[in-house]
């Protein structure tokens, strides 16, 4: 394994309830309550119990409203990354250390961060070198928490601005360009990758019509300790 992120040091908590897609109030290892910033705006499925184990990071800044930040929870025998703030920081890292090199991704690097393109903003414009010069890459990053049979899945909840970035990754191929989406698994107790279509059928459909038209989809595990977040492996993508 190769590690991409070292956490600061964290505290430990349980969780009490989250709300409000970005608050959640924790019990803390010294038995005081803290309301905690949820940087996710998935649904969390699975994830939200009341008691399950948290990580939390600390901020010194005086004009946070909270202090505290959730970094990963524990809803069985491993960690689970829900800073979504940290996605693109984890995908760039593996990138740039080419670990994706075993995926149609190898040889490219970053070259800009938040592209716009059309009326869309995707994550990354990568670039590599080719014999006539250099060939470019659209690629969009999607983080990936949900488990359900052994299996990773994306979305936890519906997204029409994730089903609005297939669209525009399939117009840029469909152009002559080159496009690719990257699902980061944030568990390491999952088999494969496969697209939560019983969840949102339009984004599974979506999905489906930008694979097939040729925009490259690629998995990527990871694994969640306390000390920091390591690239695992690259997983299988399954259509359901």
């Amino acid at each position: 394994m190769k590690k991409l992120y070292t956490y600061p040091p964290l505290a430990g908590g349980k969780l009490i309830k989250r709300y409000k897609r970005f608050l959640a109030d924790v019990l803390l290892e010294d038995g005081s309550q803290a309301t905690v910033f949820c940087p996710n705006s998935g649904s969390m499925m699975g994830l939200k119990d009341p008691g399950i184990p948290v990580l939390l990071s600390a901020s010194d800044n005086p004009e946070r409203k909270t202090r505290w930040t959730l970094e990963a929870v524990k809803p069985g025998r491993v960690w689970v990354g829900v800073n979504t703030h940290l996605t693109n920081t984890f995908a760039a890292r593996a990138i740039e250390m080419g670990l994706l090199d075993g995926s149609p991704l190898k040889g490219f690097r970053v070259a800009r961060a938040e592209v716009t393109v059309g009326n869309s903003r995707l994550d990354f414009l990568l670039s590599r070198e080719k014999t006539r010069g250099k060939e470019s890459c659209h690629l969009e990053i999607k983080s990936v928490t949900l488990r359900i049979d052994g299996k990773a899945m994306f979305p936890d909840a519906v997204t029409t601005r994730g089903a609005k970035h297939m669209r525009e990754l399939l117009r840029i191929v469909k152009k002559g360009g080159r496009a690719g989406v990257l699902f980061l698994v944030q568990r390491a107790d999952c088999e494969c990758f496969a697209p939560a279509s019983r969840i949102d059928p339009a984004y599974a459909q979506s999905l489906k019509r930008a694979k097939d038209a040729g925009v490259d989809v690629m998995v990527c595990g990871l694994r969640v300790r306390r000390e920091g977040v390591y690239f695992e492996k690259l997983m299988p993508f399954k259509a359901t």
